[in-house]
């Protein structure tokens, strides 16, 4: 918040690096944020309704103080001192119920902005490849999901709330300074750059501290959490070096404290002196004022007046001076939100897609070529790691591929490692789309088929079987939800877990872990299948799903 409470500017309105400055925006970009806070309107209109009113309030309670002074106490009207002693009251209630309204319409705008940008994006990346994953950086499209996304909600919800309360709250502050004492005003105004040069100064080191006490933090999170996922801490026990682990996290550790301590001290140092100029400029205009005063060029309550206005008049005036940055940041946040909406995916579905034949399945290649898409085609170069250029020879895999498997026929594909059997499984569930040739299943070209009936009639068992950090019975209903219990039991002693289940206490209920690491890999392999069985669908691609198993196991 940018108001000024007691001579003490809000933080954040404060500290910008002014890093958005040489930003360049999308063309449409104001048009586009508009179109989020036009579901909004109503909630906004009453928003300015209830800053206006707070603004009105700001300068009203000082006129009151100033009747009470020259009208009631130095006419010695108790009664007139009372009531406008109530008044006085009524009016600070009435400011923290209005406060308490603002807050509330902008967590609501804000909150709702979040939400749909969020749904947007979730439902936008649900839609993309497989190429898209297997090339972007998982952080930074969390990022996005989560750092972006509510740096946007500011374009809307803060930055309105500090342009406009702060805009209003300032022209009222000085109209009414100016109505009592334009001496007095031209002090006040003439003092302004005291307070602007340390926020610009000092707050744009802060900012710069700030980011990289985040990024600090971002790096010693991202060890902790390599380290301590099952994988991450299996390596660690077999190659790594316990003292060197140690003793690189306790370097990143001081980095995360020393940025720290300059971050609280530069802090202390900035409200320090904007308290201290608070009160030297309050000093100045009580010299002033009471050198006035004492000439009769107006009453003892008009400066005790302007003294309680000047209190709310810096407050503003420092934070409309990062406005423009603070916006301009926050439109940032929105283009990089926009940047993953405006990526098409490369596989869509038709608008006339059909659904595969019921019955009688035939798996078709048909003069296949492939090659894997490079980053432009897939991806954002912004959310890789280390972007690369690739040539179309360098991700070739298959050329020219013919074969077909019968309804109730066995097809093998054999092959050393990296000829392309697991891409041609990919091409199956159309996880990619050929460069040139025809994959047909039913004896439909892939491409005009439904998603969701290719789903259901297509199912994969891979070699490195994912599960989620859920139950067994939540893994297994994942392809099939309305599945009931004895079901799910019959599908797991059909992939010969039957004796798994009955050894563990909570049966369906026993959580997998992270990837499944609670299980072995020929379980989880089992529970794959057993998944499997349960779609039971008419098309059945293994990728070396039976690689974990035992001789019996995988004969079964």
């Amino acid at each position: 918040m940018a108001m000024m409470m007691g001579g003490r500017p809000g933080f954040r309105s404060l500290v910008n690096d002014g890093s958005a400055k040489g930003a360049r925006l999308s063309p449409g970009l104001l048009r586009r944020v508009a179109g989020y806070a036009r579901p909004h309107w109503r909630s906004i209109l009453f928003f300015l309704l209830v800053t206006s009113l707070s603004a009105g309030i700001v300068v009203a309670n000082p006129l009151l103080l100033k009747a009470i002074i020259d009208q009631g106490v130095a006419a010695g009207d108790t009664s007139l001192v009372a009531w406008l002693a109530l008044a006085v009251g009524l009016l600070a209630l009435a400011e923290a119920g209005l406060g308490l309204t603002g807050r509330w319409l902008s967590a609501r705008i804000g909150e709702g902005v979040i939400y749909l940008l969020r749904t947007q994006v979730f439902a936008h990346v649900q839609r993309m490849p497989l190429a898209f994953f297997t090339r972007t950086q998982t952080g930074s499209l969390i990022s996005r999901l989560n750092t972006d996304v509510v740096g946007a909600q500011r374009a809307i919800t803060s930055v309105l709330q500090s342009v406009v309360s702060n805009l209003i709250s300032t022209v009222a502050v000085i109209v009414t300074m100016i109505a009592l004492s334009w001496q007095i005003t031209l002090v006040a105004l003439l003092l302004v750059p005291l307070f602007v040069l340390p926020a610009k100064l000092i707050g744009r080191r802060l900012a710069t501290v700030a980011n990289d006490g985040m990024r600090l933090n971002a790096e010693m999170s991202s060890l902790m959490t390599e380290r301590f996922n099952v994988g991450g801490a299996m390596l660690v026990k077999l190659y790594g070096r316990p003292e060197e682990e140690n003793a690189g996290f306790a370097h990143r550790a001081a980095q995360v404290r020393d940025i720290g301590v300059r971050q609280t001290v530069l802090s202390a140092l900035l409200f320090t002196l904007i308290g201290l100029i608070t009160a030297l400029a309050t000093a100045t205009v009580y010299g002033v004022g009471g050198t006035l005063v004492i000439t009769n060029a107006f009453d003892l309550g008009t400066l005790v007046a302007l003294t309680t206005l000047l209190t709310r008049l810096y407050g503003p005036l420092t934070a409309l001076s990062n406005v423009h940055v603070e916006v301009l940041t926050a439109l940032v946040s929105f283009d990089r939100v926009f940047e993953v909406l405006d990526l098409r995916p490369m596989i869509e579905e038709r608008e006339d897609a059909v659904a595969l034949p019921e019955e009688g399945l035939s798996v078709e290649f048909d003069h296949v070529s492939f090659r894997y898409p490079s980053a432009a085609e897939a991806s954002l170069e912004s959310l890789e790691l280390s972007p690369t250029t690739e040539t179309a020879d360098e991700t070739q895999v298959l050329s020219d591929v013919s074969f077909s498997a019968a309804p109730g026929e066995m097809v093998a594909l054999v092959g050393p490692s990296g000829a392309g059997k697991t891409t041609l499984t990919h091409l199956v569930t159309r996880l990619y789309d050929p460069v040139e040739g025809v994959v047909r299943v039913g004896g439909v070209d892939l491409r005009e088929v439904r998603g969701a009936s290719l789903r259901e009639r297509v199912g994969v068992v891979t070699q490195d079987a994912h599960l989620f950090h859920d139950t067994i019975g939540a893994n297994l209903r994942y392809a099939r939800p309305e599945a009931g219990d004895e079901e799910l039991r019959a599908a797991l002693r059909a992939a010969r877990l039957g004796h798994l289940l009955d050894a563990l206490p909570d049966g369906l209920d026993t959580v997998v872990g992270d990837r499944g690491y609670r299980l072995s890999g020929g379980e989880k392999q089992r529970l794959a299948i057993a998944r499997l069985l349960l779609k039971a669908p008419s098309v059945v691609v293994l990728d070396e799903a039976t690689a974990h198993l035992d001789a019996e196991s995988e004969a079964a």
